[in-house]
């Protein structure tokens, strides 16, 4: 029997909305089945710079700001995680990459969800690798 899927989105901060929650729920569902995995239970949380550096610092012991820190949970098949997402460092990629706040958006979840599947972007070849992952998954979002 299939595992009961959900993915949350929460915000820390009063005036980030995400649009299209189901439209989302629904691609990010894809990328997992298409990855031969199963949903679990997802929470995506966006907060701002500091929020997610004092996480960094606490959990991970990097005093640096990021844009995506993922909390794995997945067990065998069934993926499940956090997802922290930083919507100040998103805002700053966005124009440092020339795209929309929404495409970074929608890259930065997508990447968080491809560590949930056991990538890794540590190392340039991986780097590379990430992103031709990420491409591909985007362009399964309508």
């Amino acid at each position: 029997m299939p595992a009961a899927s959900s993915i949350h989105f929460h915000s820390e901060l009063p005036r980030f909305k995400l649009g299209k929650q189901r439209v989302l729920t629904q691609w990010l569902t894809r990328v997992i089945t298409a990855s031969k995995k199963e949903p679990g239970t997802l929470t995506f949380i966006f907060c701002s710079d500091d929020y997610l550096l004092d996480i960094n610092i606490r959990f991970l012991k990097h005093d640096y700001y990021t844009d995506v820190i993922t909390f794995d949970y997945s067990e065998k098949k069934i993926v499940s995680g956090d997802i922290y997402i930083s919507i100040d460092r998103v805002k700053d990629n966005a124009e440092k990459q020339k795209s929309t706040f929404e495409d970074e958006l929608h890259r930065v979840m997508v990447h968080g969800v491809l560590h949930l599947l056991g990538h890794t972007d540590k190392g340039k070849g991986k780097q590379a690798a990430m992103r031709k992952e990420e491409d591909k998954f985007l362009s399964l979002l309508s």
